[in-house]
């Protein structure tokens, strides 16, 4: 399965999103500075994920995020901690 993640840093005020097989093993490379993308901007929390059954699945949908406003992008979020809680 692959996931569609979304990761917040606080220090920096910046969402990173992308996809992993294993989003809390991507996490931890997060926050040890093993992506260059995101490397000195942490500590990274896991905000959002989604499971796929294709890469591709997950692929596409990391693209539509990635074309979404702040806003837009902290509503679904929010949206999606509402429904883990019902």
């Amino acid at each position: 399965m692959y996931n569609t993640y979304i990761i917040y840093s606080a220090k920096s005020d910046v969402y990173y999103k992308g996809i992993s097989e294993d989003p809390l093993h991507r996490l931890w490379e997060h926050n040890n500075d093993k992506s260059r993308f995101t490397a000195g901007k942490g500590p990274w929390v896991l905000v959002y994920t989604k499971g796929f059954e294709t890469k591709k699945q997950a692929l596409i949908e990391e693209r539509r995020i990635k074309g979404l406003n702040r806003r837009s992008l902290e509503l679904m979020i929010k949206k999606s901690e509402v429904q883990m809680n019902l």
